[in-house]
């Protein structure tokens, strides 16, 4: 009978040699250009955005809505998906990722009906996010005003 760390061994051994190497520098320069590309388009929407004379807080929640609702689109059309599988996160790393995650699951349950669904699962993924973001933005609010 084989030692236990014998069989664990020759598992690892059969996992490496069957598993594939990743391209690791050519990942992070995809992530790096796409990534890259998806703030250039939102400084361009800024920029625009100040040119038409609007101030710089109303121009960036110009842009986050734009690029949130671009990202939510492509993500319907089932080509964000594929730009997340060559950019990796490049692509899920800016605020177009957050829509991604809300968008996914409300279309993969979509059969279920709009109520039960889309509106009961659209917030599986960014669900927990949000709730610990808010969650404890509250406390650091209570921490600051206790101490300031």
């Amino acid at each position: 009978m084989d030692n236990p760390q014998d069989t664990q061994k020759k598992y690892q051994d059969y996992i490496d040699k069957k598993s594939p190497n990743s391209p690791i520098l050519k990942n992070c320069f995809n992530a790096f250009w796409v990534g890259g590309l998806i703030c250039v388009i939102g400084e361009l929407i800024s920029q625009f955005c100040k040119f038409k004379g609007l101030d710089i807080q109303t121009s960036g929640t110009i842009v986050s809505i734009i690029l949130i609702g671009i990202s939510a689109f492509l993500t319907g059309l089932n080509i964000f998906n594929k730009i997340g599988k060559f950019a990796g996160a490049g692509s899920l790393i800016p605020i177009t990722g957050f829509a991604n995650s809300i968008v996914s699951p409300a279309m993969e349950y979509k059969s279920e009906g709009y109520v039960m669904g889309v509106g009961a699962k659209m917030f599986t993924v960014a669900g927990p996010v949000l709730v610990y973001g808010i969650s404890s933005s509250i406390v650091v609010g209570i921490i600051y005003f206790i101490f300031k």
